[in-house]
């Protein structure tokens, strides 16, 4: 398994350097095609007018996106140039949550920037986790403040469920590029620690058999912690520059609720974070 097609999902009117450096040094690696995904939709103010005026403003607004995403395909082609293979560019006049996910059938894995709080327009940005939860793809989150992908050490966060496993069979061809994988578990209430050690040896033994060197390990967490806060201790003393993990939720009233963890992974600022579902 390899990465054959890396697309990264970019946003109007806020960084991109950083995955797009991301993007650029996956495709690097593996010698992929670049596909890279914007889209942003008008959205009329609140005393929006009717008839002529009405129109005026919206082919105003139109055409203010498709000034930026033009800059926007511009910046793409200048970064990549000379990254790993093809070029592709895709933008258009949609809602670019939904227009990002239907342009996910051609990627191996996407790569977007990280949640900030302070951005959640669903005109002007494809957030991390309706892609994350919707796009059938692992997702590379690369924070704004991230430098290169650094993949010395890879933390696997494991969980014995179906979205972890996920994660970790997309994570290979990343797995085998990287100097020093540790695979963790972190009981949960008073789960048995000798059962959690068997489980992240049976995921050691299985990275093995893929030649993939990994430690096991199990690390609880204290009463003064929970286990995202605990998952970023231990990230820090094994210096790693990825976390791979799977990711969790579920639909309330048409909105996708994260897990707190998977919400935390996708905020936090310090390392990337590849995500399945």
């Amino acid at each position: 398994m390899t990465y054959a097609t890396i697309m990264v999902s970019l946003a109007l009117d806020q960084p991109n350097d950083a995955r797009l450096r991301a993007a650029g040094e996956v495709a690097e690696r593996f010698e992929a095609t670049i596909v890279g995904v914007a889209a942003a939709q008008f959205a009329p103010p609140l005393y929006f007018a009717d008839g002529e005026q009405a129109q005026s403003l919206i082919d105003q607004g139109e055409d203010a996106i498709r000034k930026k995403l033009a800059e926007l395909e511009t910046l793409f082609r200048e970064t990549t140039r000379n990254r790993g293979g093809r070029v592709e560019w895709r933008g258009a006049l949609e809602f670019p949550a939904r227009y990002t996910l239907q342009q996910a059938r051609c990627a191996d894995i996407i790569v977007s920037g990280g949640q900030s709080p302070a951005f959640s327009d669903s005109f002007s940005l494809a957030s991390p986790k309706d892609l994350v939860m919707q796009a059938g793809r692992p997702l590379l989150v690369v924070p704004d403040i991230a430098g290169a992908l650094d993949l010395r050490s890879v933390l696997v966060a494991w969980k014995d469920t179906p979205e972890a496993r996920r994660a970790v069979a997309d994570a290979l061809p990343m797995l085998r590029k990287a100097k020093d994988v540790s695979v963790v578990e972190i009981p949960e209430g008073k789960e048995d620690r000798s059962a959690a050690m068997a489980r992240v040896a049976d995921v050691v033994a299985w990275l093995a058999r893929h030649g993939i060197s990994a430690s096991a390990r199990v690390s609880e967490a204290s009463r003064n912690s929970n286990a995202a806060s605990h998952l970023d201790a231990v990230a820090g003393e094994v210096g790693a520059g990825l976390i791979v993990a799977g990711a969790y939720g579920h639909s309330r009233f048409r909105e996708l609720i994260l897990g707190g963890v998977t919400q935390h992974l996708i905020n936090q600022s310090a390392r990337c974070v590849l995500l399945s579902h």
